[in-house]
């Protein structure tokens, strides 16, 4: 059996909001994600237009590896290799479906978002002190467009977290401006947060 994937670097970790961002996405399949060890390596073995040495390189397999697992040969991988093969094969299936349900929340239906974190507020004149809640609430098409814009581009889970506060104090404490003027609130300690388009 080939180990030399054992010493390759973990795969670096997203935030909680990033995670969740990419849960959303992956939530609108329309078909299940290939399973198999095999079943995803041919498919990622097509999407790096089947080219053995892209796609080994991608992975931080050898091209040995990369074949006995297209042959059958191999049939588990160790963790650190399930666990990139899983992230590979569903950050490329159905593009189109993602694509088409990110058109959608950043023009007409936005997003609904569920977070616990520790929200602190500022404002002009008194406000509740800052506590953990839980909150859901939608999100507007705009800051929608918004938050899937900068993740697009790379954003840090640092530079997502105000636009996300953002749009939480608009729907949820200032109900679209109609109250609590002025108001910001920001959001640390993130316990959980879910997004649906």
């Amino acid at each position: 059996m080939d180990d030399q994937h054992d010493s390759q670097q973990p795969t670096p970790r997203r935030g909680k909001v990033l995670d969740a961002l990419v849960r959303a996405e992956r939530k609108v399949f329309t078909r299940p994600a290939p399973k198999s060890a095999k079943a995803q390596m041919e498919f990622l073995y097509t999407r790096a237009k089947r080219s053995t040495k892209a796609l080994a390189e991608r992975l931080g397999v050898s091209t040995r590896t990369v074949q006995r697992y297209r042959a059958g040969q191999l049939k588990k991988p160790h963790k650190r290799l399930q666990a990139v093969l899983v992230e590979e094969t569903e950050s490329q299936w159905q593009p189109q479906v993602r694509a088409q349900a990110r058109e959608r929340a950043a023009t007409s239906s936005g997003m609904m978002v569920e977070v616990t974190a520790y929200f602190g507020f500022t404002c002009t004149g008194s406000s509740d002190d800052g506590r953990e809640r839980t909150i859901t609430t939608p999100i507007s098409p705009t800051y929608a467009s918004q938050i899937l814009q900068i993740q697009e581009a790379g954003a840090t889970e640092e530079e997502l977290h105000p636009i996300v506060a953002e749009a939480i104090t608009e729907s949820y404490f200032t109900d679209w401006g109609t109250r609590a003027d002025g108001l910001r609130a920001d959001f640390t300690d993130v316990r959980s947060i879910e997004f649906q388009f």
